[in-house]
Parts: structure tokens; sequence; C-alpha cells
């Protein structure tokens, strides 16, 4: 039997567009500011879930709606200017 996943379908998404979306803007692509304005971003965004491959086709079918892409740009600059203004790079941990 095939092993079953649960996937937020966003996060591939949100990974897919957010190398693009900081260069256009100039924010910080160090690890620590591109995790944070990932998290940033996918927690004000609704979630996809995905389990099998046919739902896969039906939200990668949802990613050519231009109010889609819209909102996850949106939502990446959002989180870029939050991480911006309080950068951890440079924090101890």
């Amino acid at each position: 039997m095939a092993e079953v996943r649960i996937k937020n379908y966003m996060e591939d998404v949100v990974a897919d567009m957010l190398d693009s979306v900081l260069k256009s803007i100039h924010a910080c692509t160090c690890e620590k500011c591109q995790y944070d304005i990932t998290a940033i971003a996918l927690n004000s965004l609704p979630p996809k879930y995905v389990v099998t491959r046919r739902g896969q086709l039906y939200t990668k079918l949802a990613v050519l709606q231009q109010q889609f892409d819209v909102d996850i740009i949106a939502a990446i600059t959002k989180a870029a200017v939050i991480v911006g203004r309080n950068p951890r790079h440079h924090a101890e941990e």
C-alpha cells in the first residue's frame, strides 16, 4: 500500500515565488530571513492541503489564477517588511 501523505501545497508555491519576490523588493535573502518570511507569509495565507496526485493537480490549476499569485506576492512582501524591520540574521540563538 502506498504511503499517504498530507501536504500544504502553499509551501511549494511560496517557496517557488520567494526568491523572485525578495529580489524585486531588494529584501534580505539570507537563510534566516527567508525562513522567517516564509513562515509569516504561510501563516497569512489559507492552506491548500492535498493528499492525492489528483488533488495536487486541482490545486495547481488554482495556482494559475491571477488573484492567487497576487495574494501570494502580497503575503511575501508584507512578511519581508515585517522581517526587515526586525531581522534575526545577526541575533544569537
